[in-house]
């Protein structure tokens, strides 16, 4: 089975955000297929993708390198994410389906469920899942993609919420539903724009992982991830 270039990207963008790849190090296209159990032709179109993002630069005679993005890049980021995340938010309240508002609820009824439980360990990824569905509900591709890109960079250079906080922000998250629920616009706004006043993200630390393992990190076997 060919393994696609959108899978492999995803694999290698979740290897930098998670620290696996850190900051600076040396993406070879020969190490990344054997890594990743494919051919370097679908590695090569990652990489392109990656660059664009600004998670990849290339470099003259060292080939493609994990970005390392300095403090007023990453203070720039923050600036960027006040602005778009609010217009978001809005956007969604203006143009959501039934669909989005059903995975929306469902995801805030599971993160107040494991925030309540103590149960850390899916917090992080039913947040990533809930900012992308707010996302896809501007119904907007470009605002979407912009939108993504954003919360992807903050998981990358930026810690999250910390667990005290958990039951908080996932109520603030229901507040945020109900709101886009509604159609109220500057409410979901308003509640968005306070949320990341609220916030104090700190910069993030990053350190390379060791993989114990030669199999590949990811299961490329499953496809779209």
């Amino acid at each position: 089975m060919r393994i696609s270039a959108h899978t492999v990207c995803t694999a290698i963008r979740e290897d930098i955000v998670n620290g696996v790849l850190p900051p600076g190090s040396r993406l070879a296209e020969e190490q990344l297929a054997q890594r990743y159990g494919v051919s370097r032709v679908p590695v090569r179109e990652a990489l392109r993708t990656l660059e664009s993002e600004g998670f990849v630069v290339s470099r003259r005679h060292a080939g493609a390198c994990v970005a390392q993005p300095g403090d007023q890049e990453a203070a720039d980021l923050l600036d960027i994410r006040a602005l778009l995340e609010p217009l978001g938010a809005a956007r969604a309240a203006q143009r959501r389906t039934e669909a989005h508002l059903k995975v929306l609820r469902g995801l805030v009824r599971l993160g107040r469920q494991r925030a309540g439980q103590g149960q850390e360990a899916d917090l992080r990824s039913l947040g990533d899942w809930f900012h992308e569905t707010v996302a896809q509900a501007t119904c907007s591709p470009a605002l979407t993609a912009l939108l993504v890109q954003i919360r992807r960079k903050m998981s990358w250079l930026y810690a999250g919420e910390p667990v005290s906080r958990a039951v908080t922000v996932w109520q603030e998250r229901g507040a945020l539903v109900d709101a886009i629920a509604r159609g109220d616009a500057e409410r979901a706004r308003s509640l968005t724009a306070a949320q990341i006043e609220r916030s104090a993200p700190v910069r993030r630390q990053h350190r390379p992982i060791t993989v114990r393992t030669p199999k590949p990190a990811v299961n490329m076997a499953r496809g779209q991830i």
